[in-house]
This record gives C-alpha cells, structure tokens and sequence, in this order.
C-alpha cells in the first residue's frame, strides 16, 4: 500500500520530533514538590493580607465572645435586620446574639461557616455539605465564620484536608470564593458584586 508524499512528511516530522523531544520547560512542575515559594509569615497574616487586597474585610478575634461582639456591633452599625444563617452549628454558636431570618432571598446579609481557608490565595472554601453555595452568593453581604484550625498554606492542602475529612468521598461541589464578585466585561470597568455578595466579611477566630 503506497503512502502520498504528504502523509509520508508528516510521519517523516513525527519520527524526527519523537527522536529529539523537547526538554520539559517546567520540570518541577509534577510531582510532589510545590511549585511556589514557601510563606515567609504567619498563615494568619499572609490570609489577611490577600483577603484584604481582594476588597475582603477581615477581622481577627481572640476567641468566641469577641466574635460575638464584633459580629452583634457590625449588624447593628449596618443596620442588618434580617440576617439569614442556613447552618445549625453557625445557629447554636450565635444563638442570644443575631437571630435568623430564613428567607434569603430577601435578606440583608448571611453568615456562613466554611470548610477552610487557604491563606496564599485569600480564599474562602465552601462545599455542598458545608451549607451549601446558595448562601454565600446570592446575599448582599457574606460573613464568613472560621477558626484558626482550619487555616492552611495553600490550594494542595485544603483539598488534601477536604480528602481526609471526607473519607467516603468528596461533596459534590467545592468552591473557592476569593473575595467579593467582580466583573470588567463592561468598557473593562472593574465591578464588584455583580454576580454575588457586594462585600465580604471573613472573622477568623483564634481556638489555640
């Protein structure tokens, strides 16, 4: 079966292409080893930074009490009225301070809990077995809730510690919100809260 002069040069470049492959440009890029620098600061500060410069308003508390009253004199000052909070946990931890408004759709805020934090990017994890999405985007304003234990470096070990949470299997959907919506498609206009919450609040609390 005779090959046309055409078929015959491309299988001619393959041949030569095959017998001297082009060095991987990215060699570190697989494997175990991580491609970025190490943090040179604490986990806390480096998130709070990143948060920060993503438009994210964050606030560190000593322990619970004082999440209770920064949260009670933020929705005060703000005057949120109707506050939407989904999950039971985040509900026990402020039941006596916020009460729950349960319709969302018409809430001025909600506060959510999270599953982590990764500190290198300044984002926010939520899953579907973590209250859900709905929550963290379709209110004005988000809060989010999360403790100092569940503060970690980077994407890597968030999903690592995603995976070991849930050992029969990973919710169906996992989400990293980096601080408030934003959008430039119109004139290349950079706008915030156009296809979610137009501020983000992050309470970091510290259980050490």
């Amino acid at each position: 079966m005779s090959v046309s002069p055409a078929k015959e040069n491309i299988l001619k470049k393959i041949r030569q292409a095959l017998s001297h492959p082009t060095p991987q440009p990215f060699p570190q890029s697989e494997g175990q080893q991580s491609p970025f620098e190490p943090l040179r600061d604490d986990d806390a500060v480096i998130f709070a930074e990143k948060f920060s410069s993503l438009q994210g308003k964050f606030v560190f508390c000593d322990n619970t009490d004082e999440l209770l009253k920064e949260l009670q004199h933020l929705s005060i000052n703000n005057a949120w009225n109707n506050i939407y909070i989904e999950e039971d946990t985040v509900r026990k931890l402020l039941t006596g301070t916020i009460s729950h408004y349960s319709d969302l759709a018409s809430c001025d805020a909600s506060i959510t809990g999270c599953e982590c934090l990764v500190a290198r990017t300044g984002s926010i994890v939520v899953s579907s077995k973590k209250g859900g999405r709905a929550a963290s985007v379709y209110a004005p304003v988000h809060v989010t809730v999360a403790f100092s234990d569940q503060l970690l470096p980077d994407i890597k070990e968030s999903l690592l510690y995603l995976k070991k949470k849930y050992p029969g299997g990973l919710p169906s959907s996992i989400s990293f919100a980096t601080g408030p919506s934003r959008t430039a498609d119109i004139e290349k206009t950079l706008v915030t809260g156009v296809h979610g919450p137009k501020e983000v609040y992050c309470f970091l609390v510290d259980i050490r």
